[in-house]
């Protein structure tokens, strides 16, 4: 191992170290997206499509968003000054539709978690209702076409990139909202891989809800994870699972398309149909940096990406405090091995069916009998409060 791949390995490379081979690349994607150790954190990242009060239909205008959020607005709609958190912490970003989003601290119980969630969803809905906004209850927009708020040079790349294969990618930027649920990666890394990997289409099928989008009936149980599966696979489709999860993100980051190259100036266009894989062979004019390969990985968005932990992707923003079910559900089921292998075994037979858990959900006869093994098993994990168990009985009604 050379001193620059020590360094990388380690975790403690310059952001602007130029990286000059595949193994330096491979050890970079290592070091930041896999951190093993006991399990002892969990957090949330919760999206919501924004409406007006008096008319659900109509445009959101950037203005009225950013005099809703005051001193939290984000630079992204043109705040001068650093947002303030909310007050349990949480701190909220605009995606390019805008959709607001509140990102929780990580906490080391579900109760601390919930309690935070709720504290800052709460002053969020009032700031929004007395803009006379609110929050939207489903993982896409049933009201209005894909119309993009925010203007940055990200997203002008992204949405170059996205346009070459359809409509897909602008219904995803604009349009979805989903809940994310942040977990340790786990000494026990390949189990928990596969077993989060694997509760994805049950638990898709069972808290999909976004079946009505722009007006229309699309037929699905979630319109949200059919837009994104209908992108470039290379970006949006799941890692694999193995043996070796590291191995299974470096060849998918590898393999996956530019969307976009940051520079000096507004135009950070991605050369067509080049990889991080062709810039390392010199695809591209500019040197690659740490930092170069740190934000090509925040452009992929597979079911589940490893961050240091584990973020899933897979489910879809839920109604009111509805969110908290499914966070509990997957936290009981990773919080120790016996329960993780348990689950893995349950999902196992329908761990492979993304289309037709959002196409049908809980209407396809193999992902009900695993959600509801999944479900019950958690049950008898966890220690559920009335509102989660009533949240689980009625998903599956």
């Amino acid at each position: 191992m050379t001193n620059s791949m020590r360094l990388l390995a380690e975790g403690d490379a310059d952001p602007a170290a130029v990286l000059r081979t595949q193994s330096e690349v491979e050890a970079r994607i290592r070091a930041i997206c896999f951190k093993t150790g006991p399990p002892a954190l969990i957090g949330a990242e919760l999206e919501w499509t924004v409406h007006n009060i008096a008319a659900p239909e109509a445009p959101l205008a950037v203005e009225t968003l950013r005099q809703a959020l005051g001193r939290h607005t984000p630079a992204t709609l043109g705040s001068s000054h650093p947002p303030h958190p909310l007050p349990a912490g949480g701190t909220i970003s605009i995606e390019p539709g805008g959709q607001v989003e509140i990102s929780s601290a990580p906490f080391p119980t579900l109760s601390a978690l919930h309690a935070a969630v709720s504290a800052d969803l709460a002053h969020l809905t009032v700031l929004l209702e007395a803009s006379g906004l609110f929050l939207g209850s489903h993982g896409i927009d049933p009201h209005r076409a894909p119309r993009r708020l925010v203007r940055t040079p990200r997203y002008d790349a992204m949405e170059q990139a996205f346009d070459e294969r359809g409509g897909d990618g602008r219904v995803m930027m604009c349009s979805t909202a989903g809940l994310q649920v942040c977990l340790d990666a786990g000494a026990d890394l390949p189990l928990r891989w596969a077993a989060v990997s694997a509760l994805g289409p049950p638990l898709l099928a069972a808290f999909g809800n976004s079946r009505f989008h722009a007006g229309r009936d699309t037929g699905f149980s979630s319109a949200r994870m059919a837009a994104w599966w209908a992108m470039d696979p290379r970006l949006t489709h799941p890692v694999g699972v193995s043996a070796d999860p590291a191995e299974d993100w470096v060849r998918y980051a590898l393999a996956a398309p530019l969307t976009c190259v940051r520079r000096d100036g507004d135009c950070w266009d991605a050369p067509p149909g080049a990889t991080l894989g062709d810039w390392i062979r010199g695809a591209l004019p500019l040197p690659l940096t740490a930092a170069d390969v740190d934000y090509h990985l925040s452009t992929l968005f597979p079911p589940v990406r490893p961050r240091g932990y584990l973020e899933v992707r897979y489910l879809d923003a839920q109604a009111g405090d509805d969110w908290f079910a499914p966070v509990a559900v997957l936290a009981t089921l990773l919080a120790d091995p016996a329960t993780t292998s348990a689950a893995l075994d349950l999902a196992l037979p329908t761990a492979d069916r993304w289309v037709p858990a959002w196409r049908s959900g809980l209407g396809d006869p193999a992902l009900r009998r695993t959600a509801h093994a999944v479900l019950e098993l958690a049950q008898r994990r966890g220690s559920f409060d009335r509102g989660v168990t009533e949240t689980i009985e009625r998903k599956l009604r």
